[in-house]
């Protein structure tokens, strides 16, 4: 839970770089606050088939779509590649494929332009 609150303490912030465990943890937590909510949207009867979301879940999803890039930004810095990378998933399939290959990826292990290695600080 402390890898979803620290991605939410650093809502705006670009630079650095962001470990795995951070990344999917936050990535695992939001998915799982996105199905509460869908259920709740149903529930309370604010779920639009249409739009696929209900009224809690957009807002949820406005409210953590600037920490999401942010977060996966900091990954793809991990990784020494720079945040533009993410453009690359505007590409059908093949796009989505790269950037979740990098995701995925252990870190460099050696400082980079980004900063230390996350994985030696918290050591």
């Amino acid at each position: 839970m402390h890898w979803y609150l620290d991605v939410l303490k650093k809502y705006a912030v670009f630079s650095g770089r962001a470990r795995r465990s951070e990344y999917w943890y936050f990535v695992l937590f939001s998915a799982i606050v996105s199905l509460l909510l869908a259920i709740l949207d149903g529930v309370v009867g604010s779920f639009s088939s249409g739009a696929g979301m209900g009224v809690l879940g957009g807002l949820y999803s406005l409210g953590v779509l600037i920490p999401s890039l942010a977060v996966t930004v900091r990954r793809l810095h991990d990784r020494s590649r720079s945040g533009w990378w993410l453009l690359i998933g505007l590409i059908p399939l093949i796009g989505s494929i790269v950037i979740l290959i990098f995701l995925v990826q252990d870190s460099v292990p050696e400082d980079n332009s980004y900063g230390a290695n996350p994985k030696a600080i918290d050591v």
